[in-house]
């Protein structure tokens, strides 16, 4: 098995990188998906963040209010790391027992958007960074996702720099280009990880 961390800034094209790598055959593991599954209604994930933020993180139907405990979080570096400290080990539980369910020659890519700021490089046997510049990340949050421009670039610093994820990056896919260059580079990076997995086989 080949255990890869696939990471890149908000806007860079990381979801689609990690879309064409299942068409190939990864087993994808998704942060974002397990970080939702842990805090459902009735989970003692959720439980734990009521206990920790208070009754206002809920919605009308008990359901977690996203945007209510990430108003309490975004700017507050103490509030953040309470909830990190409830969210991030049931997150890997989760992660090691999908991982555990794959097959043994499986290369298991795992998205996780905050890879290099949580400093996860080391539990991984290779780090594909999706790669794209700050205009094109601006561009694709304004025009596709409709952030406001301010909103974009706050939720841009609030991430690590694109020096920081090229640091710990084995792999790079470049998607500052058209999608035909992507699908191409994503090939290849596909090639070079099948590879490596049958080596470590």
């Amino acid at each position: 098995m080949l255990k890869v961390g696939l990471t890149g800034g908000i806007g860079a094209g990381k979801s689609e990188v990690s879309r064409l790598l299942v068409e190939y055959g990864a087993v994808l593991i998704d942060s974002d998906r397990i970080s939702r599954e842990v805090v459902e209604p009735g989970t003692p994930g959720l439980a734990a963040v009521v206990e920790e933020f208070g009754p206002g993180v809920l919605t009308a139907d008990g359901t977690l209010d996203r945007p209510a405990l990430g108003a309490l979080v975004f700017a507050d570096a103490e509030r953040r790391a309470a909830l990190n400290a409830i969210v991030h080990p049931l997150i890997g539980a989760r992660a090691a027992e999908l991982e555990r369910a794959a097959p043994e020659d499986a290369v298991v890519i795992h998205d996780v958007p905050l890879l290099a700021e949580n400093g996860l490089a080391p539990f991984y046997d290779l780090v594909v960074v999706v790669d794209a510049s700050a205009e094109t990340q601006l561009d694709r949050l304004v025009r596709l996702r409709g952030m406001t421009e301010s909103d974009a670039r706050a939720r841009m610093a609030a991430q690590a720099t694109r020096e920081q994820r090229r640091a710990v990056a084995d792999l790079i896919v470049d998607n500052d280009g058209p999608r035909e260059a992507l699908d191409a580079q994503v090939r290849e990076v596909w090639g070079e990880l099948v590879r490596r997995a049958a080596a470590t086989g």
